[in-house]
């Protein structure tokens, strides 16, 4: 019996239940839309583009490294009698200056022997010279008219003639070797330099092959770059002796500062490319890199070894419109805004710079060219500027 009762107020609670949450579901609000939903054109940022004729720069880097470097060495042998006071490490010398002198002793004693024998030689021939009359002479006395050229030669002592001509020219070679030893007792500068290392003094004893020192040239350094090989068609290289190639402005900034820079010119370009870049190899020239010359004191020194930036200046490009990179979006593609609506442009870039890309086909000049980033890329969005209040539309739903 009190099971029966438990069955039934619990079949009670039940229904009572279901009755409580259909009555909830049936009474429940539905949202209903009313009123007007307001759409806003996005905001943008746009600069017009300006077409016309540009001098892209082109930048690379490179290292500097000089053009005339020697190591400096004896072509005889012997003790160093006298170094200049010039010739230290981070010395100035002009071509021609007496850097180190080798003791000349022998060498002056060597070139008065080989004077002498071919003074002895000389008088061998003044003498032969008097044999050969008196042979002529007797030529004609005795008639040669039934003797063969051979025979006349040996009467006439040619033969005897010849060996001393020969006598004197192994005599006259034999003062030149000697006169040009003594001069390579006295080791000058080749070219105007500046020296790098010193390894010979006073005293020191020295022989052909021997490192001496080591000499840059100051007249030019070069400036050894990588540049893509694309971009080799708008520079220009020295064509001939007198002729120079495109401008170049060497900076570097961690040595000099930013507004320091060193100005070259395109020089040559290396017939190889780079083996691990791929990129092609090119020479900048630097006058008076180590600003010796009274016009260029308040220039930095370049260091050989240094590692530069190079801005080259290209070719000039005529009829393109140039555009910030930063404004180009991906596949080479440009928004335009026209009309407020966003026109996506595919463009064709004839040259990409450090800073701006040179456009030939995509984008007409005075064009307003979206500069800012937005949330939806869609091909006719909506769009306004700043300054732009007739962009904004409603629309019902």
């Amino acid at each position: 019996m009190i099971n029966k009762r438990i069955i039934l107020i619990s079949m009670g609670i039940l229904a009572a239940a279901i009755l409580v949450i259909v009555l909830i579901f049936s009474t429940e609000p539905t949202a209903q839309s009313e009123g007007a939903t307001k759409e806003s054109a996005m905001l943008v940022s746009t600069v017009p583009a300006k077409k016309g004729n540009f001098t892209p720069n082109i930048v690379a880097t490179g290292t500097v490294r000089p053009l005339n470097d020697v190591i400096l060495s004896p072509l005889v042998n012997g003790q160093i009698t006298r170094r200049s006071e010039k010739f230290v490490p981070g010395g100035f010398v002009k071509k021609g200056e007496v850097l180190l002198q080798i003791d000349p002793t022998d060498y002056q004693n060597n070139l008065e022997l080989r004077k002498s024998e071919l003074l002895q030689a000389q008088t061998d021939l003044e003498m032969e010279m008097g044999r050969q009359k008196i042979a002529r002479q007797e030529l004609q006395l005795i008639g040669g008219d039934t003797l063969s050229e051979e025979q006349k030669d040996l009467v006439l002592r040619q033969p005897q003639l010849n060996a001393i001509k020969a006598r004197i020219q192994s005599a006259q070679a034999a003062v030149n070797q000697a006169r040009t030893n003594l001069g390579r007792s006295t080791i000058t500068a080749p070219f105007d330099a500046h020296i790098v290392n010193q390894n010979a003094t006073v005293g020191s004893q020295v022989s052909p092959g021997d490192n001496l020192g080591r000499l840059t040239g100051t007249d030019f350094y070069w400036v050894n770059i990588t540049v893509p090989v694309n971009k080799l068609r708008w520079l220009d290289f020295k064509q001939d002796s007198n002729g120079i190639g495109s401008m170049v402005k060497i900076m570097n900034e961690t040595a000099w500062g930013e507004d320091a820079f060193r100005e070259g010119f395109l020089d040559q370009q290396i017939g190889a490319l780079d083996d691990q870049t791929r990129l092609a190899r090119l020479l900048v020239k630097v006058p008076d890199p180590l600003a010796t010359e009274k016009d260029s004191t308040d220039k930095p020194k370049m260091i050989i070894g240094s590692f530069v930036e190079a801005n080259i200046q290209a070719k000039e490009i005529e009829d393109v419109v140039r555009l910030n990179r930063d404004f180009i979006r991906s596949n080479n593609t440009v928004w335009v805004m026209k009309d407020g609506k966003l026109e996506i442009r595919e463009v064709k870039i004839l040259l990409n710079d450090a800073q701006y890309a040179y456009i030939t086909e995509g984008v007409n000049n005075g064009e307003e060219v979206v500069t800012s980033n937005i949330s939806t890329v869609t091909e006719g969005a909506a769009l306004r500027k700043e300054n732009d209040s007739t962009a904004t539309s409603n629309s019902e739903e």
